[in-house]
């Protein structure tokens, strides 16, 4: 199967479609989902255009795990949550429903239940404010680290 240049992921992207962004750089985006399942649930994907990991190079395989890596400690202390659920799906019967590989960062708390995947738009005021608590801790997470400032971000 070929690659949809015209999923939803594809054209956020390419600033195609409106997205509340978190954190970028060369090689992933990271921005709220817009069907969260839970409170700040973000969502990162690569650069490279690959429907699922099984496609995706190695290089960018690599690229998202950092970024998850380097964004998931801020959404877990924006979000007060004692745990994250960090998924990812291949293709379409295993319930992927956006043909651009992506990694989904789920705050999670005990027996809270999941919205369903892809199911409800939330408020985009909504997101903005989640993303805004999250990209604040981010900020502050990368100073306290000494790391490099961020590349771009919006909230």
């Amino acid at each position: 199967m070929s690659y949809d240049s015209q999923n939803v992921f594809a054209r956020i992207l390419r600033d195609e479609l409106p997205s509340v962004r978190i954190y970028e750089d060369a090689h992933t985006v990271a921005f709220m989902d817009l069907m969260p399942q839970s409170d700040g649930h973000v969502l990162v994907v690569p650069r490279e255009a690959a429907e699922t990991l099984l496609d995706l190079s190695v290089a960018s395989t690599l690229a998202c795990m950092q970024t998850v890596k380097l964004i998931a400690p801020s959404i877990k202390r924006a979000m007060k949550v004692p745990g994250l659920m960090i998924m990812q799906i291949n293709g379409k019967d295993a319930g992927q429903t956006v043909p651009h590989v992506h990694f989904h960062i789920i705050p999670r708390r005990a027996g809270e239940p999941l919205r369903l995947h892809a199911a409800q738009v939330a408020p985009a005021d909504r997101l903005r404010a989640y993303a805004k608590s999250i990209l604040q801790c981010l900020k502050e997470d990368r100073a306290a680290a000494s790391d490099a400032p961020l590349t771009r971000i919006d909230a």
